[in-house]
């Protein structure tokens, strides 16, 4: 049994990687997940106004509510030139399946797939509560965005994430805020600089000031950087002119229980010490508003701040998943993410109880030749699998 489940998701996740999903052109695999599950008996599927997936099982008693989250979009391949392998023919060699999105997740999204679909078939129905597995879009441009109408839809009691983890259980992570910072000053011409004022010269005293800012720090998490990675000024190209305004934006790396005013206040300190130009403030900050189409054509907008979160490794849920994970054979311990996930909204917007356990490693998202360990994906379906019986099985308890 254990080899053809084997032969399953590894015949899933390369389906899945032969269809190209950047942000918002995810319809095809999309459609790929809902054929997957319909041919194995699970019908109530929805596909929100955004495009994002769910499948859903629910058992014939009560229980919590437990959501599987894997995104399918994935960033662009970059240069094809950069690629040994093809990135869209889930080229399998020496134990590595090469292809975008192999590790950034369409390994995780395959092996909880199947994981999903033979649960059902071993429990025959009978677990208690429900299982709800949700395959989200444009992840990858908007952490948690799409994730707030599946909360919204089935109001999980607890989620797994299956970003990579290298197998290991994590609790947490730090969030992450775009902030623009803006400078003003007087227009003139460049030939005579004392008619006006140069606003680039003030957003350098600004980036010089903002440097010194002392980032919070989590024994766990790290700092809270705050990072500068743009700056443009205006008019540009500025010939013989000088530039009256200029932008910058910063990333600014988020730890548990910041709020948006609160990591907003010392950065408008610091500019308010600039003065004012022409009676306003000369400097100013705000969150950085994003917004894109997805692939059903609904607009997706959104404030860039993304929660960071953390649970207690005593918290009842992350115990009973670290000794399933041990007692499935995998030798799992407790750790934290790197980089954002979905679970800024799960775990940082609505609190719900979240853990990441996933396949692979987070530095091979990203990266050309892109590519998944077969030892990772299937240890990642045996380790699924372990997680729904202890928390739906029929051994497990209610809520």
């Amino acid at each position: 049994m254990r080899a053809s489940l084997q032969d399953e998701v590894l015949d899933l996740c390369r389906q899945l990687l032969a269809i190209p999903s950047q942000s918002g052109q995810e319809g095809p695999v999309i459609d790929c997940l809902a054929a997957y599950f319909r041919q194995r008996g699970i019908t109530d599927l929805r596909v929100d106004a955004y495009g994002s997936l769910t499948a859903r099982i629910d058992g014939d008693r009560p229980g919590l509510v437990l959501l599987l989250d894997g995104h399918v979009d994935t960033v662009p391949i970059g240069s094809p030139d950069l690629w040994t392998y093809p990135p869209y023919e889930g080229v399998l060699d020496q134990g590595r399946l090469y292809g975008r999105g192999s590790s950034d997740m369409k390994g995780a999204v395959a092996a909880m797939a199947v994981a999903m679909t033979h649960f059902l078939k071993a429990s025959e129905g009978r677990l208690a509560g429900s299982l709800v597995f949700a395959g989200t879009v444009h992840e990858e441009l908007f952490e948690g965005v799409a994730a707030r109408s599946i909360s919204d839809y089935c109001q999980p009691d607890l989620v797994i994430i299956g970003e990579a983890t290298g197998l290991n259980l994590n609790r947490g992570q730090r969030g992450r805020a775009e902030i623009k910072v803006e400078t003003l000053g007087i227009s003139a011409h460049s030939s005579n600089p004392k008619e006006g004022n140069n606003a680039v010269y003030r957003m350098a005293d600004a980036i010089r000031a903002l440097a010194d800012l002392p980032p919070p720090h989590d024994p766990l998490l790290g700092p809270g950087i705050l990072e500068l990675t743009d700056i443009q000024s205006s008019p540009y190209p500025g010939a013989s002119v000088i530039p009256a305004y200029c932008a910058a934006t910063y990333d600014r790396r988020l730890l548990p229980g910041e709020e948006p005013g609160q990591v907003l206040a010392p950065i408008k300190k610091i500019l308010d010490q600039l003065g004012m130009i022409e009676g306003q403030a000369a400097a100013r900050a705000s969150y950085v508003t994003g917004s894109d189409l997805t692939y059903t054509g609904q607009p997706m907008e959104a404030e860039r701040f993304f929660p960071g979160w953390l649970f207690h490794e005593d918290e009842w849920f992350v115990q009973k998943a670290l000794g399933a994970l041990k007692q499935a054979g995998l030798d799992s311990r407790l750790s934290h993410y790197g980089f954002c996930t979905n679970g800024s909204h799960y775990a940082g917007e609505k609190k719900i109880p979240t853990l990441g356990f996933g396949p692979s490693y987070e530095k091979l998202a990203h990266i050309a030749d892109e590519y998944i360990e077969t030892d990772q994906l299937y240890g990642a379906l045996d380790g699924y699998l372990a997680l729904l019986e202890a928390f739906l099985g029929q051994d497990s308890q209610p809520l």
